[in-house]
């Protein structure tokens, strides 16, 4: 397999780091759709006529609807018609979800487009990991992942200031036309890169029953289901912040003006643990980091719920529970994001390694499976989230203890 890819590499001239490189910008379209529209969701709610904040949340979330939706059938199309073709096509429908979002007379139908944007951009994103598992294994596969992670990471930096300067520029449907313009360029250069990496021989016959027979070939490995529920309640955790950043930072502590500089920072420390995980993977291996993050993750969220959730509030009798100073906010989600992302990259390898030879619907399942407990999980979240911030850590909490409790669990089946 190495061998091959190494001659796919060599074939158009590509280094492994334009691979990497590559990869990270059709899975980061993913992050730009979401993050360039965090500092215009005031002014999209002022033309649609949405006032509720918790409603505004909903045009997050419904990406990651789409993108669960769509991964389980783009994934699983990939096996039998091959990695770049599936790509080409959902593009296509994210570029017409795009058109329709500029032109919605109404909020349903911007949540509408929003959903089929996500479906779109599904197929970037499961056959790149798709790709990586046909063209890596084992802990070079996560090695590999890991640094397609840290690339990724620039994106949710720089994306919130660039949807500010370009809101302030024109106007809020002036950013979609922007993320027309970077996913058109990132399949051109995919179009002309990229080798495909599954062969026709290897390609799956399509049938009705592919995904039935995707999904009993798929329950037969209890790692990867294991896997695939902790990383739905982190996801959904990851998504709960994702679509309360706004609330939280421009409404909560009326950052207006500062947001996009605190959400980048913030994507910062997530980045910088994916960079540390490229090179630690290999000398401690993937499971030894992710149980180690996640004891992290929990004791983070825990100490903040101690001190920040009415707690020690109420045992020093203050009748009033409060924010944190903005500072201290800001130091507790950096501890989280760095735990994030040594969890992050490593989950979803681990979770294929078993299914290497059903990866185009291997990957589906898993993302769609995450994907859907994810987006329950981050509405379930984002209905208690008003005046403070603290149901967000609570989020933190519950998914990192059941997600240890899980791997934990794991790890004492396989060794009986």
């Amino acid at each position: 397999m190495q061998e091959t890819v190494t001659k796919q590499l060599s074939k158009k001239g590509k280094s492994e780091f334009e691979f990497v490189a590559l990869m990270a910008f059709l899975m980061s379209n993913v992050a730009l759709s979401i993050d360039t529209i965090l500092p215009a969701l005031p002014d999209l709610g002022v033309a649609l006529d949405v006032s509720n904040t918790k409603q505004l949340q909903l045009v997050i979330i419904m990406v990651f609807l789409g993108l669960g939706v769509g991964e389980l059938f783009f994934g699983t199309l990939s096996d039998s018609f091959g990695r770049k073709p599936i790509v080409y096509s959902g593009v296509g429908l994210f570029i017409i979800a795009s058109v329709l979002i500029v032109f919605s007379p109404n909020f349903e139908l911007m949540l509408l487009g929003r959903i089929v944007q996500g479906i779109g951009l599904s197929a970037a994103r499961s056959v790149s990991i798709a790709i990586i598992r046909d063209s890596y294994k084992g802990d070079r596969m996560a090695r590999i992942m890991s640094f397609i992670t840290t690339i990724f990471i620039i994106v949710p930096m720089i994306a919130p200031l660039l949807g500010q300067f370009i809101l302030n520029a024109f106007n809020w449907q002036a950013i979609f036309y922007f993320q027309i313009i970077f996913i058109t360029i990132t399949i051109i250069w995919f179009s002309f890169r990229q080798e495909e990496t599954l062969s026709v021989k290897n390609r799956i016959k399509i049938s009705k029953h592919i995904f039935a027979d995707g999904l009993r070939e798929y329950f037969k490995f209890r790692d990867p289901i294991t896997f695939t529920i902790i990383a739905g309640f982190i996801n959904g955790a990851f998504i709960s912040y994702l679509g309360s950043s706004q609330q939280i930072f421009q409404i909560q502590y009326q950052m207006q003006d500062e947001f996009p500089y605190i959400f980048g920072g913030l994507a910062f420390s997530f980045g910088i643990a994916a960079l540390f995980n490229a090179s630690l993977v290999l000398k401690f291996g993937m499971m030894k980091l992710i149980r180690t993050a996640f004891y992290f993750y929990i004791a983070t969220s825990f100490i903040y719920l101690i001190f920040f959730s009415g707690i020690t509030q109420a045992m020093i009798g203050q009748p009033v529970i409060e924010n944190p100073p903005m500072g201290i906010l800001i130091a507790f989600i950096s501890l989280i994001f760095l735990s994030l992302g040594f969890i992050s990259g490593n989950m979803s390898a681990m979770a294929m390694q078993s299914i290497g030879h059903i990866a185009g619907i291997g990957a589906a399942i898993y993302s769609f499976l995450s994907m859907t407990i994810g987006v329950i999980v981050a509405i379930l979240v984002g209905s208690f989230i008003d005046d403070l911030s603290f149901p967000l850590f609570i989020a933190f909490f519950l998914s990192g203890i059941i997600g240890i409790f899980l791997l934990n669990y794991a790890r004492s089946r396989k060794s009986r």
